[in-house]
């Protein structure tokens, strides 16, 4: 299984990316060292949508708070670059696949990322990561 994060990014050309206690959707808690994940830059905090794939050097779950009842599961993840985005895609180009139902990958996106608009690491579709790589 591929990943996406959709988080904060500082510095897009940066060769290595650090996120810490990141909300998991979708299956994003299941990630590990080795794995491939596309970083979005957040257009909440001023990004451009996806800018990079990327290999998980390190994964870390964070422990449950005992105080709260619930709780999204969060990691924390270190990310070296492999190819920068070449094309943009973000909330703009995928708001119009709303049709959750399709099988499409942009919908797959918008859902995951766009439906609810916190920042998140999720798990995607295997065609959804070959369609992303078509963007780098």
């Amino acid at each position: 299984m591929a990943f996406a994060i959709k988080a904060e990014v500082k510095d897009p050309l940066a060769g290595t990316f650090s996120f810490a206690a990141q909300k998991t959707m979708y299956g994003g808690k299941h990630i590990a060292e080795g794995d491939t994940i596309f970083v979005f830059a957040s257009e909440n905090e001023g990004g451009q949508g996806l800018i990079a794939r990327g290999v998980v050097m390190s994964s870390q779950a964070i422990a449950k708070r005992p105080d709260l009842e619930r709780q999204t599961p969060r990691v924390s993840v270190s990310i070296r670059r492999a190819a920068l985005a070449t094309r943009r895609l973000g909330r703009d180009e995928l708001k119009r696949f709303k049709d959750w139902k399709d099988g499409r990958p942009e919908t797959e996106l918008n859902f995951k990322f766009y439906r609810q608009a916190t920042n998140k690491i999720v798990g995607i579709a295997e065609e959804t990561a070959a369609f992303l790589e078509g963007f780098l």
